[in-house]
């Protein structure tokens, strides 16, 4: 499902930039709804969204490289409110007829912004004096005419400007990144003081838009759900259930890829919690079988993803049979899918395929169903609120994620049954410790890698060993689209470790995944 959710989001135009995701996440943060759209759409495309703003974004080009995007001035003409973000920023100078050039004054990183008007739209009762996060090689050396100059760096003369009667407005900062101490203050004020909207996305407008477009999409058709027990399948089939009733049959499939006590949980927790209709597939043969030989990790990806649609298509078959009823096949398959797993699969604006997802990436050619992705627009968090408005349970709203390949894709090697029992073992044992130490809700999730393809040389009983090395990857994060590495205490990892190392077999060795992302993904796979 790509529609909207609004008639009138906040436009997001991407230069390619590495942060075009998090403008649109920060955007959500101030309660309104907003859309990443290509710089390459054109401006009737863009205006055919009927926009409430656009804000323009960064991208790594130089606005004088061959080639490099440009920004339409009718696109300014248009009586939208506009924003311009770094290399957006310099854009929307040079179509407005102002001065961009290689000064040789270049900023990275931490800069000092003197603001030269704390009354203004965009820095309202902000201090004169802010640190501001720089990533430019050109400035903006004269600003546009009739258009005011309101803050100043050391590398840029023209580092804001301000034009409240067009609502044109730009900064040569990143105000969407932490590291700009107002930055969010700066956006917000664009959004509310600027392009003057009202804050109106919420999670029970959210959850009543999405039932909406379901209801709408399946009218009086079947529906499945491909039921995991995760935050984003049990959501998406709350919701569905929500919009379609006893038209939707959520269909587990035990792939012998979960973590220890992750079925039994599924049957018994998620159906008394929302009595959807739940039908069990024990499909463990069927898909290590496929898996059999294959260590290449988007081969072992896109063979799950088709497997699962095979066990679909058969429970779609069962239960039309079962019913008697072959007027009304199942045409529709429900999917948890989410927009980081859109954006990373290639499905996002000028998105790099980063790796395929078994809800995007990784479906045959020659799927018979028709896909609801009731969530695909939606960030983690705002997934989670709209299951609590729902009445998801906490338990199940506040799990840590987890991939719908499973362990399939935490086992850097091909996938047996023996590598499986292994990494469930190691797996049980660091969630039990993160639980009893009270981190659950500190840390984004804390994927157990196997490495099978590795042995380590060890000492275990006064003898020498060849094991297997045990990777930890604790994460912390907001949305998965960016992440850094959890500093979990000393002891709680010396106590995993041990416990490991003591408690599994062939495991001799334990070590901790300390990479940010980027440049590294949160699986390894």
């Amino acid at each position: 499902m790509t529609a909207p959710l609004q008639q009138h989001p906040v436009v997001v135009l991407d230069f390619g930039a590495q942060y075009a995701q998090l403008i649109a996440r920060r955007v959500r943060e101030a309660a309104l709804f907003s859309e990443v759209m290509p710089h390459t759409a054109s401006t009737q495309e863009i205006l055919n969204r009927q926009p409430a703003a656009i804000i323009l974004s960064g991208g790594p080009s130089s606005v004088y490289d061959e080639g490099a995007p440009s920004l339409d001035p009718a696109l300014l003409d248009a009586g939208v409110p506009v924003f311009g973000i770094c290399y957006g920023f310099q854009a929307m100078v040079r179509a407005l007829g102002g001065t961009v050039e290689h000064t040789g004054l270049r900023e990275y990183g931490a800069t000092q912004a003197q603001i030269d008007d704390t009354s203004s739209t965009l820095f309202n009762g902000q201090p004169g004096e802010q640190s501001v996060w720089m990533s430019h090689g050109d400035s903006a050396s004269l600003a546009p005419e009739g258009i005011r100059v309101t803050a100043t760096t050391p590398g840029a003369a023209v580092a804001a400007i301000e034009d409240d009667e067009r609502q044109l407005y730009g900064v040569q900062w990143h105000p969407e990144v932490l590291h700009s101490t107002f930055g969010q203050r700066v956006l917000e004020n664009f959004l509310l003081r600027g392009a003057r909207l009202e804050p109106d996305w919420t999670p029970a407008a959210m959850a009543d838009e999405l039932i909406d477009q379901v209801r709408d999409q399946v009218g009086d058709g079947r529906a499945l759900c491909a039921l995991s027990g995760g935050v984003d399948s049990s959501v998406a089939a709350a919701l569905v259930q929500r919009a379609i009733g006893d038209q939707l049959t959520c269909v587990f499939v035990d792939h012998g890829l979960l973590r220890d006590g992750e079925a039994e949980q599924v049957k018994k927790d998620f159906v008394a919690a929302t009595g959807v209709d739940l039908v069990v597939i024990d499909a463990t043969e069927q898909f290590l079988t496929a898996l059999a030989g294959v260590s290449d990790p988007e081969q072992k990806r896109k063979i799950i993803g088709a497997q699962f649609i095979r066990c679909f298509e058969q429970a779609a078959r069962d239960i039309v049979h079962d019913r008697g009823d072959d007027q009304h096949p199942v045409k529709f398959l429900v999917q948890g899918t989410l927009y980081p797993d859109v954006v990373e699969s290639g499905g996002g604006t000028g998105a790099a395929n980063i790796k395929s997802h078994h809800n995007v990436g990784g479906l045959p050619d020659d799927l018979q169903f028709a896909l609801i992705e009731p969530l695909r627009l939606l960030f983690k968090d705002e997934v989670r609120q709209v299951g609590l408005e729902l009445g998801v349970p906490e338990e199940i709203v506040h799990r840590q994620p987890f991939p719908g390949p499973g362990l399939g894709i935490r086992i850097v090697g091909e996938v047996t049954a023996e590598r499986l029992e292994i990494l469930r073992a190691a797996d049980k044992i660091a969630r039990a410790e993160l639980t009893a130490a009270g981190l659950d809700r500190d840390i984004w999730q804390c994927p157990v890698v196997l490495l099978a393809d590795v042995r380590s040389v060890g000492v275990q009983g006064d003898g020498r060993t060849y094991g297997h090395p045990i990777v930890l990857r604790p994460v912390s994060s907001e949305d998965a689209m960016t992440a850094d590495w959890t500093r979990l205490p000393y002891d709680v990892l010396a106590r995993i470790s041990n416990r490991i190392t003591n408690e599994v077999a062939d495991v001799n060795r334990v070590v901790l995944d300390v990479t940010s992302k980027p440049p590294g993904t949160i699986e390894w796979e």
